[in-house]
């Protein structure tokens, strides 16, 4: 077990499986057979095309249309199974930042169409004499996604309508009750990035990404029910618990090792795959 054992696994997908899935002549998502196969018997609202790659029909033209499209088409696959559930929060469907969204989608059908998700994440922590220590939140044994498992001090993903520092400072109170008069300090560090295929579809996610230092005597709290718990552990401790196993969330981990390397933890000297993790936290992920 290395730490670029992390880094693979949140790079696993095989791309051989899926189709494109495009907006007019942007490739935007890639999908499964099986998932093309029930978008497609939906009706003349999603085609396939002469080079087997899909799309919207061609009277859908406008975002509202796209919209409205997806609604329906994502309800009626859910409740025929296809999709597992749907969460009801909207993500805008884009490939880059400077994109205007080209519509909006349910949050837990991102995969499915393969399309790209941005989320916010943060690493708390607190200067120590001993050095730096960091705030781990472990997830709540009832969330429906990665029980039980070890998270960044907050994380959320990134919604319609919202900048992404505000997004930040929002979950800071939501998720830690973090008041914001210390939520505004958060500093944006970069991103990470990661091609992940999951049992509902492909992943190609981008993380954006914030420190916050903390105070001593301050202690987060769990405000929405989303964690069970927060520890305040020393560096070295939580850089262990990512070097011999997989107790945190499978991107949590990239997180919490881009951390490691801009604090100076992770070296040229004392890191083998030093390289490999610097690049491999920023995979590309054009379709």
């Amino acid at each position: 077990m290395a730490y670029l054992d992390h880094i693979h696994a949140c790079n696993n997908a095989n791309l051989s499986r899926y189709a494109r899935f495009r907006i007019g002549d942007l490739p935007v998502g890639a999908i499964r057979s099986e998932f093309a196969s029930a978008l497609t018997a939906l009706g003349d609202s999603f085609i396939r095309d002469e080079n087997g790659e899909y799309g919207f029909g061609s009277h859908i033209k406008t975002i509202d249309a796209r919209n409205q499209t997806l609604i329906e088409a994502t309800e009626a696959l859910c409740e025929q199974g296809v999709i597992k559930h749907l969460h009801g929060e909207k993500f805008d469907i884009r490939n880059r930042l400077s994109d205007d969204p080209l519509c909006q989608l349910d949050r837990f059908a991102m995969p499915y169409f393969g399309c790209r998700s941005w989320g916010v994440h943060m690493n708390g922590f607190v200067r120590k004499n001993d050095g730096i220590h960091m705030w781990i939140a472990k997830r709540a044994l009832d969330k429906p996604t990665y029980p039980g498992m070890l998270d960044n001090m907050v994380a959320g993903g990134q919604p319609t309508g919202l900048g992404f520092r505000e997004n930040m400072i929002k979950e800071c109170a939501e998720e830690a009750g973090i008041p914001a008069n210390l939520a505004e300090n958060v500093l944006a560090i970069g991103t990470v990035s990661y091609l992940y295929e999951t049992d509902e579809g492909l992943k190609p996610d981008v993380m954006v990404n914030f420190d916050l230092e903390l105070p001593e005597d301050f202690v987060p709290h769990c405000a929405d029910g989303e964690v069970a718990q927060f520890d305040l552990l020393p560096i070295g401790e939580v850089a262990e618990i990512v070097r011999t196993g997989f107790d945190f969330k499978f991107n949590c981990a990239l997180v919490v090792i881009d951390f490691l390397i801009r604090h100076g933890y992770l070296t040229a000297d004392n890191e083998p795959s030093y390289c490999e993790l610097v690049t491999g936290l920023h995979r590309s992920l054009e379709p």
